[in-house]
């Protein structure tokens, strides 16, 4: 879990820096700062552009 590196949901592979990903979340009911990619890791799935064009998401 913690430290982990974000993959994608449908194919499992692993998200780079700087690559263009769709994530899946519920919007937090909190305001207020957080550290984005700590936020992301542990509230959000992430999937891959790939997965996402080829409707491998639904």
């Amino acid at each position: 879990m913690f430290g982990d590196k974000p993959t994608c949901m449908v194919c499992g592979k692993e998200i780079q820096g700087d690559e263009l990903v769709y994530v899946k979340m519920r919007y937090p009911k909190r305001k207020g700062m957080t550290e984005i990619k700590a936020y992301l890791n542990n509230e959000a799935r992430f999937i891959c552009e790939e997965c996402f064009e080829n409707g491998s998401a639904q």
